[in-house]
């Protein structure tokens, strides 16, 4: 069975707004819930940027059953590897076992934050090697000292481990990532539905492992339901054209005013073009299909804008999930 997501917005709803938001997510069906990591919002009229990680644990106390996830974390700059496991850790405890932490290389919008610079996208994800494998040392639950070469561990024991062990799923582009991610992680989160992406990822985890093993595919996708069309196209081009950017670039810009000049020339139908906007759940089913026909275990719904939320989950989000999950058992 595919499963289906709702995405905490942190960019676009202040952390009150998250946690009701996250508890009308469970009740209206999602399987689960991932949260993005941000210290800006890509654009000014978003509005918003809570701290992910308080927002989770409030989420994990609101809510039973929904499982929860990071989408993603950079444990590498803004946050240090040692802090990364242990703010993980408590996490999967006050959640009874419903947390995955998802992590990436980052985006410069929110890592220069510490005045550290941005590395390059090779060095980042050696970074991100050895910040996995600081965390997986730690959540073994032993005294750790690390000197490698770009993190220092002195003395380091986490002493609140969760029962259940924390699955750890890592965002992946393309061939080299998968090439250094895929044996250390357990999950692959991707952005676009391919399928070549999925089958580097198995066939790389196939031969570290020596057999096949379980791994979820995790990926997103922007939506804009909305009675009135219109007015869901000028949310999404209002809020979410720096999608248009690809995460190429994305990744590299520095500020809200530099992705508005990157998106001044985008129009609202080349937002359009690109997310599903408007009432009929059907096409949005269809913009969906692609990521299950490419192998994708778990696809989380991003639903634009804060102050259409309350009528999606209360009207839209059970019949789009019947019709989600009716689709993706025909394939």
């Amino acid at each position: 069975m595919t499963g289906f997501g709702y995405t905490l917005m942190t960019e676009q709803s202040g952390p009150k707004e998250l946690v009701t938001y996250a508890v009308g997510a469970e009740k209206a069906g999602f399987d689960f819930a991932v949260s993005s990591d941000h210290y800006s919002p890509w654009l000014t009229s978003q509005g918003h940027s809570p701290y992910a990680w308080t927002v989770l644990g409030a989420v994990a106390q609101a809510t039973e059953s929904i499982e929860l996830m990071t989408y993603v974390t950079c444990p590498t700059m803004r946050y240090h590897p040692a802090v990364v496991a242990q703010k993980a850790a408590t996490l999967q405890i006050l959640s009874d076992g419903r947390f995955t932490l998802g992590l990436g290389s980052g985006e410069n919008l929110n890592e220069h934050v510490v005045g550290a610079g941005w590395p390059g996208v090779d060095k980042r994800q050696d970074m991100l090697v050895e910040a996995i494998q600081i965390i997986r040392e730690l959540l073994a639950g032993g005294l750790v000292e690390w000197q490698g070469e770009h993190y220092r561990v002195d003395s380091a024991r986490l002493w609140d481990l969760p029962d259940v062990p924390l699955p750890i799923a890592v965002a992946v582009s393309g061939d080299k990532s998968i090439e250094k991610f895929a044996s250390i992680a357990d999950h692959m989160i991707a952005v676009a539905p391919e399928k070549v992406l999925v089958n580097g990822w198995r066939h790389v985890r196939n031969m570290a492992a020596g057999s096949p093993s379980e791994s979820r595919v995790i990926g997103q996708i922007p939506i804009c339901w909305d009675p009135d069309q219109q007015k869901a196209i000028d949310r999404a081009h209002d809020q979410f054209r720096w999608f248009a950017g690809g995460w190429s670039v994305n990744a590299d810009l520095p500020t809200t005013a530099g992705f508005s000049a990157a998106t001044q020339f985008v129009r609202p139908e080349d937002v359009a073009d690109s997310i599903p906007c408007g009432p009929d759940l059907d096409a949005i089913v269809e913009s969906v299909r692609p990521y299950w026909e490419a192998g994708f275990s778990d696809i989380a719904l991003v639903q634009i804008g804060d102050e259409s939320l309350e009528a999606f989950l209360a009207e839209a989000a059970g019949p789009l999930l019947e019709k989600l999950r009716a689709a993706a058992k025909v394939k």
